[in-house]
């Protein structure tokens, strides 16, 4: 899938505005091989975007498999919870994938909001430009 500049530009915004205003510490849009698109942080972290993204792509194919095994078409939602740090998995299209991470200061329940209400504006950008 090939995004546009203002395409681009728009995602940014969406994860910048509101997600990482909103308390989540760390996202990455990427596509399902595991290349990031685009990623945004609150400035406190230090991590691997580029091997995390693509052990992400390897985890979430292992479970969309297993969802095929027990009889579902997909799992379209993972979540990861640690002592320090959460994470949440989205799928947005066939494509592409939202990743969110988190500290316990801000409740799964907002998160989980918040990204379908990104993953909402997402689609929209990808439909109209």
């Amino acid at each position: 899938m090939m995004f546009n500049k203002s395409q681009l530009k728009a995602i940014d915004k969406v994860i910048s505005t509101d997600l990482i205003d909103a308390g989540i510490d760390y996202v990455i849009f990427m596509d399902m091989a595991g290349n990031t698109i685009a990623k945004h942080d609150n400035g406190k972290n230090n991590l691997d975007s580029v091997a995390f993204a693509a052990l992400a792509a390897g985890n979430f194919a292992a479970v969309d498999a297993m969802a095929k095994l027990v009889g579902e078409s997909e799992f379209s939602l993972l979540f990861h919870k640690g002592k320090k740090l959460s994470i949440h998995f989205s799928k947005v299209n066939d494509d592409t994938l939202l990743i969110t991470m988190f500290t316990k200061d801000i409740s799964l329940g907002l998160v989980r909001l918040k990204v379908s209400e990104a993953i909402n504006q997402i689609n929209k950008i990808l439909v109209e430009n």
